[in-house]
């Protein structure tokens, strides 16, 4: 069960968010759950991203992406409020200093926003205009491109009336994952929004891990195709071997052997070329968690011995209050002063005259 809204409990999971999708998808979550207060919400979140450097602030953008997209079933609160402010927010990353990495992942933000109708478009030129420093000419358009850029290589099957290879790529079907968790009570059903984070930020494990598995059944380790292809006859190879060919009907079995021969191979190809791709983007994949880890790592032990301090003062102070303590007098071990003293005088008596 997380805790209720105030904007200081906000600030305090702003400092602790980082760019992780688990991290934003929780702060994302809590900040649904208390969308009554939006505009307290956008204020804070823009007060601390102004105060955040550049890395900072692309994690605040990665959230306020996840709150917009995921909120609008629940209402248009969080698109129209982050709206007014978005605007300012894009023109702190037009700076100099800011690095080309981070305007492509920004532009990849506002691409899907586009894509998915999120703000409209002249809101959108708004967004990208902001994002050109004054001393730069504005990009190009750039083409379109699909969020899902990986293709499974088909080989289509030749009749028997043409012996032609064809090559088909098809699209992998991407598909969308929801998260159930319980926020103060309710259970909130977060959708992970392809994509979750732009190119080149860490996958989280689960998504890495399964692209490990995957590789398992890649061509490359498929041995019955190996087999198969080891035990082509010669002929299909060797073009010094068609000098044997003594009959039609002879040349004829062997153009049907070698079309085979053309087809597994290709397919086989195929395949192994898209386990290259493959493995390429697992090997990006890996190289962005460790760096990810590592960082992580850095902020954890940082962590620790700012927490290993506050350790050690508290030890100093239950050490002082302990010998305080020791020092006090036992009130129970004072002699009883009460039983062998006269009543004290009323205030008839003080005021008596004799």
């Amino acid at each position: 069960m997380m805790a209720g809204f105030t904007e200081s409990a906000l600030s305090k999971k702003l400092a602790d968010l980082n760019s992780s999708q688990q991290s934003i998808q929780t702060l994302s979550l809590w900040l649904i759950h208390h969308r009554k207060h939006h505009a307290a919400i956008v204020k804070v979140w823009f007060k601390d991203f102004l105060k955040s450097n550049a890395n900072r602030k692309l994690t605040f953008m990665y959230l306020a992406n996840d709150v917009i997209q995921n909120s609008k079933r629940k209402g248009p609160e969080f698109g129209k409020e982050f709206g007014s402010v978005l605007k300012k927010a894009f023109e702190h990353f037009s700076l100099p200093e800011c690095d080309e990495k981070t305007i492509r992942n920004l532009n990849r933000i506002l691409q899907v926003w586009e894509e998915r109708g999120v703000y409209d478009s002249k809101m959108i030129k708004e967004f990208k205009k902001a994002l050109e420093p004054p001393d730069r000419e504005p990009t190009p358009p750039k083409k379109k491109v699909k969020l899902t850029p990986s293709f499974v290589p088909e080989v289509e099957k030749p009749t028997k009336k043409e012996k032609t290879i064809k090559v088909k790529v098809v699209p992998r079907e991407h598909k969308k994952s929801e998260t159930e968790v319980e926020v103060d009570g309710t259970k909130e059903l977060h959708v992970t929004l392809s994509p979750h984070t732009p190119s080149g930020d860490p996958p989280e494990p689960e998504e890495l891990i399964k692209a490990l598995m995957e590789l398992e059944n890649s061509a490359s380790s498929d041995a019955a195709v190996r087999e198969r292809i080891a035990s082509l006859p010669p002929e299909v190879s060797e073009v010094s071997l068609l000098n044997k060919l003594e009959d039609k009907a002879t040349a004829e079995k062997l153009a049907v052997q070698v079309n085979e021969a053309v087809q597994l191979l290709l397919e086989y190809n195929s395949r192994l070329a898209a386990e290259m791709e493959d493995r390429k983007k697992v090997s990006s994949m890996m190289r962005d968690f460790i760096q990810a880890q590592r960082e992580l790592y850095a902020q954890a032990e940082q962590r620790l011995e700012e927490y290993k301090e506050k350790l050690q003062k508290v030890y100093v102070v239950r050490q002082e209050i302990k010998s305080h303590i020791q020092n006090l007098p036992d009130l129970t071990q004072l002699p009883d002063v009460t039983g062998g003293l006269a009543p004290l005088p009323s205030a008839g008596d003080l005021f008596s005259l004799h």
